[in-house]
């Protein structure tokens, strides 16, 4: 690939993660609300029920894609059939699984509820796991053509702040069950969002009948898809179930607060993945290695430089921050400072992992899977270590989370070695402005943290942003390439080149 050309990817990828990094920001606007409804309204313990339930749906979901949400990128590119017909294959597909999926939840509701009884009309809640799949499948064949704007108004717009509107209401019809109400709503509003450009652009199949062989021979080339997609999802969210078997609902419900303000940086990383997907398998069917390298190492640096801005932004006053969410969500200040952190660990394995998907898939699966046992009997050891010794509840309840760290550091640096050595090309790299920002900016997250109890206020409304000037300003004067400013430039006009 030429210089030229390679300039163009990176250019492409900059204007899709800047869409997308809106989209971001517009999530984050609505998430917020959520966080302070399901906090103040409704407790820990309703919010810990609520947790392990949509862990269990989102899992099944999940699989019910079997690989397509990465896949479908790389069917489309080397397919002769009508495009139109192959993504309604894997509609079908996901639609069959998903119907096994909920049958098998709605018959043991248990596993969605696995330290709390099953009442009322919770175990409908099983019925909601076609929704996000055939969701995820339509933005992800909308990326394929180039618009990931459908992805940012339906994930970053529609469905949060359903669930944050729906929560407020439903509380006052049932302030036990008003959350899964909320996130049904939620998810089918978020599907209704996804099918409309869908059909807009691929528009109804003509003459075309589900081909069980295609889909058996898709289904079976994408489960080292759908497996690392599994994997990597249950790598961040293992830790919920397990303290659900551990611990009550109420602590179950202060860690997931605490996971939802960490996620905050995990959905920079998948801002770029409708984007940098397909220009990873328009170049391995182009035979260009060297320069997916390029963009992996590219997108990593912009990725981690963001993901460092929001653990130092959210870590240094993690008190005042859960404080926010409720003055019982205190708790888990600790497990959010490892959680975001370990969001910083992850990032250079998790953008490693969309090259390694394509040129390794089998590899990248064992290890993925190897990894999230490694954690499970880690975070297991270490609760039930801390027990032993005595220590209290809420630094049992941080185990998990010391485990995610240490193993998604782990995972970067197995995945990362893996890919550059097969690509022949770095893969990722830090340079000497990035560690001298975080620096500076800690220094001066620290200095509003140690202000006397009677000022604590500045901590978050000027420290914050305090912390954010700190750092970019150095990132930008001394840590930015000709490449990376593409990121940050202004978004173009309709019409006008990126």
């Amino acid at each position: 690939m030429s210089d030229a050309r390679g300039s163009e990817e990176i250019t492409a990828l900059a204007k899709g993660g800047r869409t997308n990094i809106l989209g971001f920001i517009l999530r984050l606007a609505a998430r917020l609300p959520f966080l302070f409804i399901a906090g103040r309204l409704y407790g820990p313990e309703v919010v810990g029920r609520f947790a392990i339930a949509v862990v269990v749906v989102e899992l099944a979901a999940l699989l019910a894609t079997l690989g397509l949400k990465r896949g479908l990128a790389q069917a489309l590119a080397s397919t002769e059939r009508p495009h139109v017909h192959v993504v309604w294959d894997g509609m079908a597909v996901a639609f069959t699984v998903s119907i096994v999926a909920s049958a098998v939840l709605f018959a043991f509701p248990q596993i969605m509820f696995p330290n709390s009884p099953v009442m009322g009309m919770e175990r409908l809640l099983a019925l909601i796991v076609f929704a996000v799949a055939w969701s995820d499948i339509s933005l992800a064949a909308l990326a394929y053509r180039g618009n990931v704007k459908a992805a940012v108004t339906a994930r970053a717009v529609v469905e949060p702040w359903t669930i944050s509107i729906a929560a407020f209401g439903f509380f006052y019809v049932s302030s036990r069950d008003g959350l899964i109400y909320a996130y049904v709503l939620s998810m089918l509003a978020a599907l209704t969002a996804s099918l409309v450009p869908f059909i807009r652009s691929y528009g109804v199949p003509t003459g075309w009948s589900p081909r069980i062989t295609p889909l058996l021979q898709l289904a079976t080339r994408n489960v080292p898809l759908a497996g690392a997609d599994a994997i990597e999802w249950g790598t961040r969210n293992i830790d919920r179930f397990i303290l659900g078997l551990l611990f009550p609902p109420a602590v179950v419900g202060i860690y997931y607060m605490a996971q939802q303000v960490s996620s905050i940086p995990q959905k920079l990383k998948t801002s770029f993945d409708p984007v940098l997907g397909p220009s990873i398998a328009r170049n391995l069917a182009a035979g260009n290695r060297a320069a997916i390298g390029a963009q992996i190492k590219q997108v990593a640096f912009w990725i981690i430089t963001l993901q460092m801005a929001l653990l130092l932004m959210l870590g240094i006053p993690a008190e005042g921050v859960m404080g926010i969410v409720g003055p019982q969500f205190v708790a888990g200040s600790a497990a959010l400072c490892f959680l975001l952190a370990a969001e910083v660990l992850a990032s250079p394995g998790a953008i490693a992992e969309a090259g390694l998907v394509y040129v390794a898939r089998m590899r990248n699966l064992i290890i993925s899977l190897l990894l999230l046992a490694f954690q499970a009997a880690l975070s297991f050891a270490l609760v039930l270590l801390m027990r032993n010794l005595g220590w209290g509840v809420n630094y049992q309840a941080a185990g998990p989370a010391v485990a995610l760290a240490f193993t998604v550091l782990l995972a970067s640096t197995i995945k990362c070695s893996l890919l550059s050595r097969l690509l022949g090309a770095r893969t990722f790299g830090l340079r000497p402005a990035f560690f001298a920002a975080a620096g500076t900016a800690a220094l001066v997250g620290s200095a509003f943290t140690a202000l006397p109890r009677n000022l604590e206020w500045l901590e978050l409304s000027v420290g914050i942003p305090a912390i954010f000037a700190a750092f970019f300003l150095i990132i930008g004067k001394w840590a930015l390439s000709d490449e990376d400013r593409k990121l940050f430039k202004r978004l173009p006009k309709e019409g006008q080149p990126a």
